[in-house]
């Protein structure tokens, strides 16, 4: 089925949950994401039991903490290929 993915639209298996999906897209640092479906943040004890449906758009978010030009720099490097492999 097709579902959006960070503003990618990605090929995935019928019905995976949240949690499936970060094992299927190879999400580092799971653990570390929130997941933003159709516009609605989840919260944690909801990855395992949500599923994914045809023409959903979901984000991963990762939060970062810090600043100063450092952190700044570095998050411009990484762009998405940090949160997927």
């Amino acid at each position: 089925m097709r579902v959006t993915i960070n503003d990618s639209v990605t090929e995935v298996p019928d019905g995976l949950t949240i949690e499936e999906l970060l094992t299927h897209q190879k999400v580092k640092m799971p653990e570390m994401v929130s997941v933003q479906i159709n516009g609605t943040i989840l919260k944690r004890e909801e990855f395992a039991t949500t599923r994914v449906h045809e023409n959903d758009s979901v984000d991963f978010l990762y939060f970062m903490g810090g600043g100063g030009r450092a952190s700044a720099a570095a998050a411009e490097t990484i762009g998405k290929e940090w949160m997927m492999a």
